[in-house]
């Protein structure tokens, strides 16, 4: 995603390597590029002329440290190139932010209404809402208030089911507002701590309709009312959202197909004009493809350095922190085999797609779209062709021996002597970094071994933390904390 706006902030880059200095003539010509990409992208052109003269501005008001210290410590050298996209940096993170919040509740309840167009998913979205609260440790309820599409409640029950959720469906006879009304008094009775209202979809211009949302809003006096938006509409979606909140005010945004936005405008666009935060992003249509909203990471990704923040919390949903830190040892130290990696490559099919990964890792962005998702197939296939021996010792892997794995899983023994080498050369690489020597030894601190990020990700703090594997243990201890306030809840609703 947002590979328009990675273009430009990368070709005003270029124009400014070598630079000695950031004067009127190559900040122009830099901030021509961004100009470029931001408008392909659909941005609001006065968005992106408030932008391009924030970013002027400082350019060449600031002074330019040639030297910072690092996240090790130690002084760097800082080119007027780097100063330049620092800077472009922070106005991205201000023009998008601020991060995610809380869901604010009422008398401890956190309760939800769900407004948007038709056909941007706003169902999926609570279901994805639902599951989010339920990991929080809460109760939620999902209320069936769309009457209007064929189907929208059996959609609604059937995500209820898939993670264990209640959902209130009214009689045929009943309103919206009657549905919405009687699902609130169940939170006295059934001891609910979260309700979600998904609504119909609707427009600015349908009078009747955005009198009904008024009318749910008024009756049930949500603690958020949040605006599911489509990233795909680009522009429009600004526009959109802006005239919602005109008639019924917005807590939050949650913008849905990001992964499909090659341009990201709403994204970059929809708090500066509505003045409303983003709060979630919806990305994939499993319901696990929920995240708070984190200006830092998209910024960090637009130009072009990954967001290594994020990698980690996809990567902590699906394994065990303390597991995972005894096997990145191991790793480290260049003594595994293929049901080692085939075990990696199983993580990673479980963080998304191996473009979303690759998008989030520094510098490989631009290599997503070239990595074929089916190469995983053919490596797992590969793999399991092999002996418990040849696994383990793949050095012991000869012509005869590749022929007849070849032959096993359907492939050439090519592919499997390509697949032998790479694995040596990751082993090699991985043997590096453990040990701190080689080419390869000083980005062991990006992968929690006590070095220094590279440099670009040390001079803009906010793309990557000073030590990630602080950042994971962190999270890891919310994580605990989380799921100790699962296990109080349950208590207290047995009593």
């Amino acid at each position: 995603m947002l590979e328009t706006l990675t273009t430009g902030f990368k070709n005003a880059r270029d124009r400014l390597t070598g630079a000695k200095n950031l004067s009127e003539g190559n900040v122009s010509e830099a901030l021509r590029n961004v100009r470029m990409s931001l408008l392909e992208a659909d941005v609001d052109f006065e968005v992106v002329k408030d932008f391009l003269e924030r970013v002027k501005s400082r350019s060449l008001g600031e002074k330019v440290e040639t030297r910072i210290r690092d996240s090790s410590g130690r002084l760097r050298k800082v080119t007027p190139g780097q100063h330049f996209i620092a800077i472009c940096q922070e106005e991205l993170i201000d023009l998008m932010g601020p991060t995610g919040a809380e869901l604010k509740s009422k008398k401890g309840v956190i309760s939800i209404l769900l407004a948007g167009l038709q056909g941007v998913g706003k169902t999926t979205v609570a279901g994805k809402l639902a599951r989010h609260l339920k990991e929080e440790g809460r109760y939620p309820l999902l209320v069936a208030a769309d009457t209007y599409r064929p189907a929208a409640a059996e959609q609604l029950v059937t995500l209820g089911k898939s993670i264990d959720v209640a959902v209130h469906v009214g009689s045929k006879d009943q309103t919206p507002v009657d549905i919405c009304r009687e699902a609130e008094e169940r939170l006295e009775t059934e001891k609910f701590d979260s309700i979600l209202y998904d609504t119909a979809g609707r427009t600015v211009l349908d009078a009747d309709m955005m009198s009904e949302i008024q009318e749910i809003s008024t009756t049930v006096s949500p603690s958020e009312t949040l605006f599911v938006c489509d990233s795909l509409m680009g522009r429009d979606a600004v526009n959109v959202a802006k005239a919602f909140h005109e008639s019924l005010p917005l807590d939050g945004l949650i913008l849905t197909k990001l992964d499909g936005d090659a341009r990201g405008g709403a994204a970059l666009a929809i708090k500066s004009v509505t003045g409303v935060p983003i709060k979630f992003l919806s990305t994939g249509e499993t319901l696990d493809k929920l995240e708070s909203f984190r200006p830092e990471g998209i910024a960090s990704r637009i130009l072009g350095m990954g967001d290594i923040v994020g990698l980690v919390q996809d990567f902590e949903a699906v394994v065990d922190a303390d597991k995972a830190e005894q096997e990145a040892e191991r790793l480290l130290s260049g003594n595994f085999g293929m049901d080692d990696l085939l075990k990696q490559l199983r993580t990673i099919q479980k963080m998304g797609s191996i473009k979303e990964v690759l998008g989030k890792l520094p510098m490989m962005g631009g290599m997503a779209d070239q990595v074929d998702p089916k190469e995983l197939l053919k490596v797992e296939s590969i793999i399991q062709s092999m002996t418990v021996q040849e696994r383990k010792s793949p050095e012991v892997i000869e012509t005869s021996r590749a022929n007849r794995i070849a032959k096993g899983c359907g492939r050439t023994s090519k592919d499997v002597t390509s697949l032998i080498q790479r694995f040596n050369q990751m082993r090699d690489f991985m043997s590096q970094m453990g040990s701190g020597k080689g080419p390869f030894g000083k980005l062991s601190g990006a992968m929690g071994g006590g070095g220094s990020l590279p440099f670009d990700q040390s001079l803009i703090g906010a793309a990557a933390p000073k030590n990630v594997k602080a950042e994971a243990k962190r999270r890891q201890a919310q994580k605990r904390k989380r799921k100790q306030s699962r296990k109080d809840r349950k208590k207290r609703r047995k009593k």
